[in-house]
């Protein structure tokens, strides 16, 4: 039995194979998953029901595994920033947050270096965030 807060199999196994500049897609419902997926990402579907789990969860547990350099994030072609966004930072802390829109987004998030898509029931939109994993220190 592991004693840390992330216990899901294949997302540990994903995790455990990556590296340093592997990335990590956490997506919310309405993002299209299959049409998306790169050619080196396991994908995880956690999407239960409708907002279960949300993006949010799913990132807090992320973050006691793997350390982050980046995040990215798809912002809105138009009108305020998504109130989810400042939840990101303050779980990522002093991780800077780069905003790409729709479609950068999705090429930079099925691209060879991501390692792993988390599927979310999230319902709020713009809620998918894209880590970038940084380097254990000995």
């Amino acid at each position: 039995m592991l004693k840390q807060r992330l216990t899901h199999p294949e997302i540990l196994e994903a995790l455990a194979s990556a590296g340093h500049g592997s990335r990590v897609l956490i997506t919310d419902g309405n993002y299209p998953a299959s049409t998306q997926l790169g050619d080196n990402a396991a994908l995880v579907y956690l999407n239960l029901a409708p907002g279960m789990p949300t993006a949010t969860d799913v990132l807090k547990v992320v973050l006691t595994a793997i350390p982050v350099e980046e995040a990215a994030v798809m912002e809105p072609a138009e009108g305020p920033e998504p109130a989810i966004f400042g939840e990101f930072r303050a779980l990522l802390q002093e991780v800077p947050l780069v905003s790409y829109d729709r479609f950068t987004f999705y090429e930079e998030a099925s691209s060879p270096d991501t390692c792993l898509q988390i599927v979310t029931g999230e319902q709020r939109i713009y809620a998918n965030i894209l880590l970038t994993i940084g380097v254990v220190m000995p």
